[in-house]
């Protein structure tokens, strides 16, 4: 406890095998990845809607790339290290170091998998419904592009570098289950 208060301390456990900063290389393959997907969400919606794209662009471009980076990483391990998306770093030039024991409690934990979520069906939504109103290559190509990204991402990329993290112990959105050794 702290002295004069009744506050109770969490304590916070890093698994200590975990990578202190990712390869460069891998951070450069995970945002072109996640370029990509968001490109093929992107076009995935203008076939239906061109607004629908714009939208989905700007939702993608905000949630991912401020929203998220604001209420998830100032509050992570990697807070200004090389995390596997380069994103601590990121957050470091536009936020200020936040806690890490509100990491588990923050918002963005909320947000994160609804913002992913979103990013993932809409345009896969879209682009069927489209392929229904009039059929094309094109649709079925990005379609399946759009699959095989979100399946690397979400089950095999995922499970690899949250095996590696420093936060797995804690992360709610860890694809690996935590080791009681950390």
């Amino acid at each position: 406890m702290k002295e004069g208060k009744n506050v109770m301390k969490t304590e916070i456990k890093i698994y200590k095998q975990g990578l202190e900063e990712y390869t460069k290389v891998g951070i450069f393959l995970g945002n072109l990845l996640m370029l990509l997907w968001i490109a093929l969400g992107t076009i995935g919606c203008w076939f239906l809607f061109p607004l629908a794209a714009w939208i989905y662009l700007a939702f993608a471009i905000i949630m991912v790339g401020i929203m998220l980076r604001k209420l998830l990483c100032i509050n992570c391990y990697y807070y200004n290290k090389w995390c596997c998306m380069g994103w601590g770093k990121l957050s470091a030039l536009f936020f200020k170091k936040g806690n890490i024991e509100k990491f588990n409690t923050s918002i963005g934990q909320k947000l994160a998998p609804i913002t992913y979520g979103i990013l993932t069906l809409l345009p896969l939504v879209l682009i069927v419904i489209s392929i229904i109103q009039k059929f094309a290559v094109s649709k079925i190509v990005v379609l399946l592009l759009l699959l095989l990204i979100t399946f690397y991402s979400g089950a095999i990329s995922r499970k690899r570098t949250c095996a590696k993290c420093k936060m797995r112990l804690i992360c709610p959105g860890s694809a690996v289950r935590p080791h009681t050794n950390g």
